[in-house]
């Protein structure tokens, strides 16, 4: 064969490599659907993460009125914090050792605690909530939960929201018809709510709203 030849069946050979190689990965990104996320994507996976996730503390108080509630609130302060005063049905899992120092290093700890819990509740949410809407406790607790395979959802404010800023999130048609103590317990036992006229709750597919 001449050299001209040669060359001619290198280059056919060589494109139809690249041809190839590009009309693969062309079939692989069509079939997997392999593309770069849009604007729409980012919102709605931002939907579906809070929905899944958070949860309406005007709905957990509604809810807290009946009985049976579908759901157990975990107050992740600090034991001493929680004896003092928590919400009402919450149980205790600390975090924090003492009011000024966290006790994240405590992974068994916790994550057996958590464990316990969703053995003794198998069939309801378990809710965490911490100082307020900005701390980070209850993510960096659900993170090292969910990394143990135990899912937990949060609580859309904490402690400080529910003892001093009632009026922020409940109604306003609520505010002078309902009392912030009522739904306020202290000591070592979980506590209910007091007072309280017990009715029918607003509800969603698969968990509760308004």
């Amino acid at each position: 064969m001449k050299k001209e030849g040669k060359e001619i069946l290198v280059k056919v050979i060589i494109l139809s490599v690249v041809f190839g190689a590009i009309a693969g990965a062309f079939t692989t990104y069509s079939i997997l659907g392999i593309r770069e996320p849009t604007e729409e994507d980012y919102i709605k996976e931002f939907y579906n993460v809070e929905t899944s996730v958070h949860v309406s503390p005007h709905s957990i108080r509604k809810e807290m009125a009946k009985d049976g509630s579908n759901f157990v609130l975990v107050d992740l302060r600090s034991q001493e914090e929680y004896e003092e005063e928590h919400i009402a049905t919450a149980v205790s899992i600390p975090a924090y050792k003492d009011k000024d120092n966290s006790d994240y290093g405590a992974i068994e700890r916790i994550t057996n605690s958590f464990k316990e819990l969703r053995e003794a509740n198998p069939d309801k949410d378990i809710i965490v909530y911490c100082y307020s809407i900005p701390c980070m406790t209850g993510r960096k607790v659900g993170k090292m939960l969910a990394d143990e395979g135990i899912y937990v959802k949060h609580l859309g404010i904490g402690w400080n929201e529910w003892r001093y800023h009632w009026e922020l999130w409940n109604h306003y048609h609520e505010w002078e018809t309902t009392d912030m103590m009522d739904y306020v317990a202290s000591g070592s036992e979980p506590g209910s709510v007091k007072g309280v006229e017990k009715k029918e709750v607003c509800r969603i597919e698969g968990g509760i709203g308004c």
